[in-house]
């Protein structure tokens, strides 16, 4: 535990800003597993409906420091990459 009034504090910032950074990274996976599943589906306009939606969520996380701005850009290229193989 904790035992300087700025460690407690610290301890207090750390926790607040798992909880906020959970909530963040869940909202972006939920926004991916709808892409997955409209290219699983074989929905092309869906799929691409879904993408465009998930694509600003994805940078906005990534600039927050939530994902690391490569991992972002890895799974935005994977998703269009599937995408691209859908419309093929």
């Amino acid at each position: 535990m904790a035992n300087s009034k700025q460690a407690r504090k610290r301890a207090r910032q750390s926790e607040g800003r798992r909880v906020l950074k959970a909530s963040q990274r869940s909202m972006v996976r939920t926004y991916i597993k709808r892409v997955i599943t409209a290219i699983n589906g074989g929905d092309h306009a869906k799929a691409m409906d879904a993408f465009k939606q998930a694509q600003p969520v994805i940078d906005r996380i990534a600039d927050k420091d939530v994902l690391s701005k490569r991992k972002a850009a890895r799974l935005k290229s994977r998703l269009n990459k599937r995408i691209k193989a859908l419309a093929a």
